[in-house]
């Protein structure tokens, strides 16, 4: 999946302002914002309702990415 994103937003690129992190933060703040950072998704009947072949899957778009949250919120 990675592969996409990378050809979208590439690393290194001299127009890039924010390196202090290393060369792959700034590409992955705009990649995570192609990607999306949240998501809404109905509940029925107590089950995730999501298509046959829709699924959630958690991105990393740094090389070497620190430790993540996951933060669900049930409304209803």
């Amino acid at each position: 999946m990675g592969s996409i994103f990378d050809r979208l937003v590439k690393e290194r690129e001299p127009y890039y302002e924010h390196t202090f992190e290393g060369t792959d933060d700034m590409p992955a703040h705009a990649k995570s914002t192609i990607a999306g950072v949240s998501l809404t998704i109905p509940i029925t009947n107590g089950r995730l309702n999501m298509g046959t072949w829709q699924g959630i899957y958690l991105c990393e778009f740094r090389n070497h990415g620190g430790r993540r949250k996951v933060v669900a919120t049930i409304i209803g």
